[in-house]
């Protein structure tokens, strides 16, 4: 008996010392909701092949909706719209095509969608013919020369569900926009991850959602993540909380996509919804080299490609993100390349993407560890880089 009592003891202080030196990042997170820059926030931080730390922190604002604080609960979990998180999961889909062989990064996008075959670019005097192909890997790179478009001059912007059905109609008319530059010669952020999207339905014969379930969805247990809201899910669905000039508050008016099951437009660059626990599973999926549960969904090396430089961070590159100094660019991810410019202790080599509302996601495979954060906002451009300010006290406070 006794020496159970100390068996017990001993892992109850385990677990005191491994949650304790995360007080931090649970004071960051009630700060940034005091701070009145989120509602309701969780995050989760994997290490060593466990889950060391899972905290929701509720806001109890009215409006806001209160996130369950226990991870692992399939159908009861918050839905969030994870925005730009989806590109990854897009750029996976790809890189299966290329491990079967049915595609390769240099082929010419017009190879499958011939829409493509003749392209414009801006010029000093006005649009011309472009000199170069646009390939599937400048759509990887963000090195297309397609950006985002406002609502202004295309309906209801161009990755619109209120605007579009399908992908093919997408493609069609994103072929008629004219490139800000030629294909491969500059980093420039845009609607790539979407057009993919409409590749691989060409090169797979299936749409895309059936594709990211049979593939990636159904092997990883991401039962949740998906392109669209039933009834039942809308009531677990975290509404916007919007703290912008005048306008405070939590809204559904501005949720900019319709979520309905119909509408087959599967827009891989910002188009999914997904819960912690799912998007967890797609992190460690990365962090094992490809491999969940013993299923391999990608090779190591299509990560290491993923994960390569194709381009620099600012000032390099002049359309880069300049709150992302220190990192370079792969397949839509962002890779540090120097620490010490990045200023937050994080490890050389880490990988990971955020989503236009507040999610963040990074890999460190040299810790064995991920972190992942929801939550759901949009703010004034001047608050804090959240993605920053939580790996700068995670990596102060892990070995």
């Amino acid at each position: 008996m006794r020496k159970i009592l100390i068996i017990s003891l001993f892992v109850l202080i385990q677990n005191y010392l491994a949650y304790s030196q995360f007080e931090a990042v649970k004071n960051f997170q009630k700060e940034i909701i005091k701070k009145e820059i989120t509602g309701s926030n969780v995050v989760m931080i994997f290490k060593d092949g466990k889950v060391v730390f899972f905290n929701a922190e509720n806001s109890n604002l009215i409006g806001d909706k209160k996130i369950n604080n226990q991870s692992y609960k399939p159908y009861q979990e918050t839905l969030f719209p994870i925005w730009s998180m989806s590109k990854p999961i897009t750029v996976v889909s790809i890189m299966i095509l290329v491990e079967k062989g049915l595609i390769k990064l240099d082929d010419n996008v017009s190879k499958y969608l011939p829409e493509f075959s003749q392209i414009y670019c801006k010029g000093n005097s006005g649009k011309y013919l472009c000199k170069k192909p646009l390939k599937i890997i400048h759509l990887l790179t963000h090195r297309s020369g397609f950006g985002y478009y406002s609502h202004k001059g295309y309906g209801y912007g161009l990755t619109s569900t209120i605007k579009y059905d399908n992908l093919n109609d997408f493609s069609k008319d994103l072929s008629k926009v004219v490139l800000e530059f030629e294909p491969g010669e500059k980093y420039y952020y845009g609607v790539n991850q979407a057009l993919l999207g409409r590749v691989v339905e060409v090169v797979s014969k299936r749409n895309f959602y059936e594709f990211l379930k049979e593939e990636i969805f159904g092997p990883l247990e991401m039962s949740e993540t998906k392109f669209y809201l039933t009834q039942d899910d809308r009531s677990r669905f975290q509404p916007l909380y919007i703290n912008f000039g005048t306008i405070k508050g939590f809204t559904t008016e501005l949720d900019e996509l319709t979520y309905e099951e119909s509408n087959a437009a599967y827009f891989g660059g910002e188009g999914l919804i997904s819960t912690m626990n799912d998007y967890s599973n797609f992190c460690l999926m990365l962090l094992n080299g490809g491999i969940y549960k013993g299923k391999r969904i990608i090779s190591e090396r299509s990560i290491g490609i993923m994960t390569k430089k194709y381009s620099s961070s600012y000032p390099e590159e002049e359309f880069a993100d300049t709150r992302k100094l220190g990192f370079n660019y792969g397949f839509s991810m962002f890779v540090l390349d120097d620490p010490i410019v990045d200023g937050t202790g994080s490890t050389k080599g880490i990988y990971g993407w955020s989503g236009y509302h507040g999610t963040h996601f990074w890999i460190d495979p040299i810790k064995k560890m991920f972190g992942l954060f929801m939550s759901r906002h949009r703010q004034n451009i001047s608050n804090i880089d959240i993605q920053k300010e939580l790996r700068k006290i995670i990596y102060k406070n892990t070995n």
